[in-house]
């Protein structure tokens, strides 16, 4: 049990929390919103299946790229607002404004039309939310530089996030509306209005309100320049060579890929089990059953078990609670076999609890042990600190995985023999279903577990190793 009392000057006020769980919230909210839309490009707007994947896929690729960027050119910034804010700030309006702009579409458009005008604001959406989001992440890492406070961060803000995935479930049902839209490309262009202003005014709100770290000891970064960008390439390149031979950051990186896009791979499966299994292909009766699985499945993880990861890392620390919250997160999986039961839907709602210790405990005590990370990597490399480029980094080994997840996704799909045609699927198929959606990430959680049993970035070493930074600093 941990026996170390967070000094005052590291504790984050309750203000700061907020205002960085609103802008979690925004980065939950943005994505969440675009894959629920995304849906409407085929129904709403009568694009091409083949089309629509590649405007789903080819962003991916773009935004993989400038991430490290991002997060480079934030690291080594220097202003009077500081290193961060002023990008997210910027970030958080141009994020709001070109989410909205960019689901303006009509189905009287040519498919061609729609399709350009779509892939290209898509890239344009892509610059803004990344000017905003990875700055964040390097904000959260350097907010407090206590151990235990931030895990207290990363779970409030993790609390705060989880309400867009509350949220984000129902678009389906309110766009699909007819006493609230004329039509389905209609309820899409407004609610993406509704969307980007709500996430607009959120995501400047760690901008006005989160402190950053004090600038004046850090020391050795790049000037940002035109003209030094054959220079600032090669540091970044610099940079993430370090990054890669930090192996405790290799460590979390690998088991997020793990469990993350596990889950991810079979992220649909429980809407089709649903349908197919408890409600045999029945859309009515189905009803509005799979948004309440999400919903509720969001409301666990936010209220029981971030509040339950974060006492237990503070408790026996955070490589103990990752190891605890991912042996119990397979046991739920294991529980989905008995809790989809056609005699008692209500059933599927048991086994969530457990379920989500996986991923409710996966982005709190990972985002916390990065932040550990850059202290450890500041130690063996010495200034600039690379809060902004590790999260970069984390954050598109998540991006890389999720894209190759829903690829595997699919063909897991096609391998149990799901006919996406057919009103009803055989008895094997949804048998072969309903062992992938179990197996899978069942099977990756363990693997996860495996790679972090030898992560040893304790709180004793790294509270020596903030002594030692503190030293090498002269600060007091």
């Amino acid at each position: 049990m941990s026996a170390h009392v967070t000094p005052l000057k590291d504790r984050v006020p309750f203000g700061q929390k907020a205002a960085f769980g609103a802008g979690h919230l925004v980065n939950n909210l943005l994505p969440g919103s675009l894959g629920v839309f995304a849906f409407f490009l085929l129904t709403a707007f009568g694009m091409d299946p083949f089309l629509a994947g590649l405007l789903g896929g080819l962003p991916r690729f773009f935004d993989a790229i400038t991430d490290p960027i991002m997060g480079y050119i934030s690291d080594n910034t220097t202003s009077r607002w500081g290193r961060r804010k002023p990008y997210i700030f910027i970030g958080a309006i141009l994020s709001g404004i070109l989410f909205a702009v960019l689901w303006q579409l009509y189905p009287d458009n040519s498919q061609t039309y729609n399709f350009w005008y779509f892939l290209i604001f898509s890239l344009i959406y892509l610059l803004g939310n990344t000017m905003f989001s990875t700055p964040l992440i390097g904000l959260g890492y350097e907010m407090t530089f206590d151990y235990n406070e931030r895990t207290r961060l990363m779970g409030f803000s993790q609390t705060l996030g989880q309400i867009a995935w509350m949220i984000v479930p129902w678009f389906w049902v309110l766009i699909a509306n007819p006493d609230l839209f004329d039509t389905q490309a209609h309820g899409v262009r407004r609610l993406a209005i509704v969307v980007g202003a709500i996430c607009m005014i959120l995501g400047m709100l760690p901008a006005l309100f989160c402190k950053e770290i004090d600038q004046t000891n850090l020391t050795n970064r790049d000037k940002i320049t035109f003209k030094n960008i054959a220079q600032n390439f090669k540091g970044l390149i610099h940079n993430m060579v370090l990054i890669f031979m930090n192996i405790s950051f290799v460590r979390l990186c690998t088991a997020t890929f793990l469990v993350f896009n596990g889950f991810q791979m079979v992220g649909s499966f429980s809407y089709f089990i649903i349908v197919f299994y408890l409600f045999k292909g029945d859309y009515g009766a189905t009803a509005t059953w799979p948004a309440w699985f999400s919903t509720i499945s969001a409301i666990c993880t936010a209220f029981l078990i971030i509040p339950v990861i974060t006492w237990m890392s503070n408790r026996w620390g955070k490589r103990n609670a990752f190891l605890i919250s991912t042996a119990i997160s397979i046991v739920g999986y294991a529980l989905k076999w008995w809790g989809f039961n056609p005699e008692n839907p209500w059933l599927m709602f048991m086994p969530l609890p457990f379920m989500v210790f996986g991923i409710g405990g996966l982005f709190t005590l990972m985002m916390s042990m990065t932040a550990d990370v850059c202290d450890l990597d500041e130690l063996n490399n010495g200034m600039p600190r690379k809060e902004g480029t590790f999260g970069a980094i984390y954050w598109w080994m998540v991006k890389l995985g999720q894209g190759l997840a829903l690829v595997l996704g699919g063909l897991i799909l096609k391998v149990v023999g799901f006919d996406q045609n057919a009103a009803t699927q055989t008895a094997e198929t949804i048998t072969n279903l309903r062992i992938a959606d179990i197996t899978v990430p069942a099977i990756t959680a363990a693997l996860a577990f495996w790679v972090m049993w030898k992560y040893d970035l304790t709180e004793k070493k790294a509270q020596e190793i903030k002594e030692e930074l503190v030293r090498r600093r002269g600060e007091l």
